[in-house]
């Protein structure tokens, strides 16, 4: 167990717990012992992955027992090399790969030659080739390594190293408890929404901290339930407020889906647990009964549950029992929801107002419906006025969520209108909404700038790394895939380099699975250039590395390009499941890309060179992790998307789907996402002293600093937020 909080705190905060503290080792500070050797070699090591320790980590370390750093290192070293995608053996099918690559028509040629040489396939190839048609799959050749990883590393020379080479530096922290309250604190307490994996961190820590200090605050309901979940274990009274917290940890309890986005099979629940449940329920509804009317947006899983908790043999739990009444239809309980669709179907815009009044969150969210709904300016004047009055008691997501949709309705009737699911799986329609008109949408945006800058906490001194500006407010993790320097859906970040290369690692679970990586070349208006893939496997900009189509030990795909060569403005790379498994079920699977200059030689894959790796997760078949823009400076950015497509059941190409990913392309690129630049500008405008960082000069005392890494030699009282803890500056 500790082994697994360490890597925690290493993933999350770029962190090394203090080793003496942790491990029980008295410390001696500023000593230089037998750890002195094993801490360069400590260092020396994560160089070559791409990291690297601090000075302030070094010094410490330095002054250990040898095996206290040497037990830190081995667990540190093997987190962050997963985290680079270092952590597996990436093989290509050529071998020189990219050198070397032939032409696609020249390599199939090869390979039914190949297949007329071996006995055993003449016959099925002379078949196939007298009906015009051969199956590539059925080649003995092709899509297959026919040499081995270390055959792969001999052919390559070694990495020749550039300053441009990714380094991330590892901090030292305290002792792990507290480094692990405190990162239990800032997830269990976030005001966002979390990424699939760091709830399933959180679920780990919430088990760990359940007898610890809690957050003064858990307002995702997600969040909650797995620290219920937790509080029910160690007998504390669970956090429940609404009837759809009982529901979701019963969940949890389950090892269900907590987001109730998917069913879950309830389990058979002990008589404590029933009876803590349903205890819960009857509080909940005693005290505002108005609440049963959240039973009806879940009103299966409430009946499921009811089955399980037998609230008849309870009867001193009367409100409880009044829930699954409602679930099973015996009793009303009409939601806002229902009752402002009445009042709309009647067109009753101030009506509707003045019940959702009482739910300011609900207001906000049918914000643009009651502009479009409002006939008269008397009415829309109603629904301006009442968002003006409630903005204070609206979440700040909720805020920041409404600023960015209302910036974004400038635009004309009749554009495409790209909607982006929780799971990111993504679709495009028309939008054929009439237009928020220009005086209410200033008079809302004005109104919600001041409310966010009115919560942004006061800060002396900013100081702000350029590159940054251009990262998107994570206002739900679910927009994000978790991994190494992936920022939120929208983001803008600059490359730098002269070779850019994709690449894309799976292994199978249990049956034959083929992913295949692709890129698509676009202009400037969204029309296809060509396209790099296994049907397509060298083209001017680049190299593809062969097709692998069975990954029982894993597998791996690469694409090399060239940016100066490459034609158009997007560059937009993808992965296809072919056949077999899909992103959810696999073993593993992951993309990412990196950056070097064409100097530098080196293997197919160098962790040092990665600039980001994500894992392959969603419901799709085709995943987009991100996009590349050539801007009008002719220098290129990563635009982050983090979207799926549904695809085919099998056999997705990229020639099949060029036309759909470019309708999505357009919809995100032109769509502007409120970023750390837009809260820069709010806090300046309360005065707050902001300097851009120029990568050198640390300021003397303390500061908040925003950036995508977090530098050495700032001051210990300041406050620091990257990439890892974002969402930290949502305001609650």
């Amino acid at each position: 167990m500790r082994d697994t909080l360490e890597q925690l705190v290493v993933r999350h905060t770029r962190r090394i717990p203090s080793p003496a503290r942790s491990a029980g080792v008295p410390e001696r500070p500023g000593a230089v012992g037998r750890g002195e050797v094993a801490a360069r070699q400590f260092d020396a090591a994560l160089m070559s992955v791409g990291f690297k320790l601090s000075g302030q980590a070094l010094e410490h370390l330095s002054g250990l027992p040898e095996e206290a750093v040497t037990g830190t290192a081995v667990r540190t070293l093997g987190t962050v090399r997963e985290l680079a995608g270092d952590h597996v053996e990436h093989n290509v099918y050529f071998i020189d790969f990219p050198a070397n690559v032939p032409g696609t028509f020249d390599f199939w040629w090869r390979c039914i030659a190949d297949a007329l040489a071996d006995d055993s396939a003449r016959e099925r190839t002379l078949d196939q080739l007298s009906r015009g048609v051969v199956d590539l799959l059925t080649l003995p050749s092709y899509g297959r390594y026919h040499h081995t990883y270390p055959e792969m590393l001999a052919a390559h020379d070694e990495l020749v190293p550039a300053l441009g080479d990714r380094m991330t530096l590892l901090h030292l922290g305290g002792p792990l408890e507290d480094e692990v309250t405190a990162l239990y604190l800032a997830l269990a307490g976030s005001s966002t929404p979390l990424g699939e994996e760091t709830l399933r961190d959180l679920e780990v820590l919430a088990g760990h901290c359940a007898d610890g200090p809690q957050p003064a605050e858990i307002p995702v309901r997600e969040n909650r339930a797995l620290v219920n979940r937790a509080r029910l274990a160690t007998g504390s009274e669970p956090l429940l407020d609404t009837v759809t917290d009982v529901l979701r940890l019963a969940c949890a309890l389950s090892d269900g889906d907590v987001t109730l986005q998917e069913p879950t099979r309830f389990r058979a629940l002990s008589r404590p647990v029933r009876r803590a449940l349903l205890a819960g329920l009857d509080a909940v509804v005693a005290d505002s009964p108005a609440k049963l009317a959240d039973v009806t947006a879940h009103r299966e899983a409430f009946k499921r549950l009811g089955e399980r908790l037998h609230p008849h043999e309870y009867p001193r739990w009367p409100h409880a029992a009044d829930v699954f009444a409602v679930a099973r239809g015996e009793k009303e309980a009409r939601s806002v929801d229902s009752r402002v669709e009445e009042l709309l179907g009647m067109s009753d815009v101030p009506g509707a107002v003045r019940l959702l009044r009482s739910t300011p969150g609900k207001l906000f969210r049918s914000l643009d419906r009651l502009l479009r709904g409002a006939l008269t300016p008397q009415e829309r004047e109603t629904v301006v006025a009442a968002a003006e009055e409630v903005v204070a008691e609206v979440s700040g997501r909720v805020v920041l969520s409404v600023r960015e949709h209302l910036h974004n309705r400038a635009g004309a009737t009749g554009e495409r209108r790209v909607f982006v699911g929780r799971q990111g799986r993504a679709w495009v329609t028309e939008d054929d909404r009439p237009p928020v008109l220009p005086p209410e949408r200033r008079r809302l945006i004005a109104a919600l700038d001041a409310e966010i800058r009115r919560r942004l906490p006061a800060v002396d001194r900013l100081l702000v790394d350029p590159d940054v500006l251009g990262v998107a407010l994570p206002l739900s993790g679910k927009a994000t895939a978790s991994g190494l320097g992936v920022l939120p859906r929208g983001s803008l970040s600059p490359v730098e380099g002269e070779l850019l290369r994709f690449f894309m690692y799976w292994k199978q679970t249990s049956r034959s699975t083929d992913y295949d990586l692709s890129a698509l070349l676009l202009d400037a208006g969204y029309a296809t250039l060509g396209w790099l893939s296994y049907t397509n496997l060298t083209e001017v900009e680049g190299e593809h590395s062969g097709d692998i189509t069975d990954a029982p030990d894993g597998a791996s795909e690469f694409i090399d390009l060239r940016l100066g060569a490459v034609r158009g403005t997007f560059i937009v790379p993808q992965v296809n499941i072919y056949a077999g498994e899909g992103f959810e079920e696999a073993a593993e699977s992951f993309f990412g890309f990196m950056l070097r200059e064409s100097a530098q030689a080196g293997r197919p894959f160098e962790p040092r060179t990665v600039r980001m790796k994500s894992e392959l997760r969603g419901p799709g078949r085709v995943a987009l992790p991100l996009a590349f823009l050539r801007g009008p400076d002719g220098r290129w950015r990563a635009k982050w998307l983090h979207l799926c497509l549904s695809g085919s059941p099998a056999a997705n190409r990229v020639e099949g789907n060029r036309v759909s990913v470019a309708t999505l392309l357009r919809g995100i690129v032109e769509r502007e996402y409120l970023t750390v630049g837009y809260l820069t500008e709010l806090l300046a405008d309360r005065g707050t002293s902001v300097t851009r960082w120029d990568g050198r000069t640390v300021p003397d005392g303390p500061v908040t600093y925003i950036g995508l890494e977090r530098p050495e030699g700032l001051h210990p009282d300041s406050r620091i937020v990257t990439p890892e803890n974002l969402r930290d500056l949502i305001p609650q």
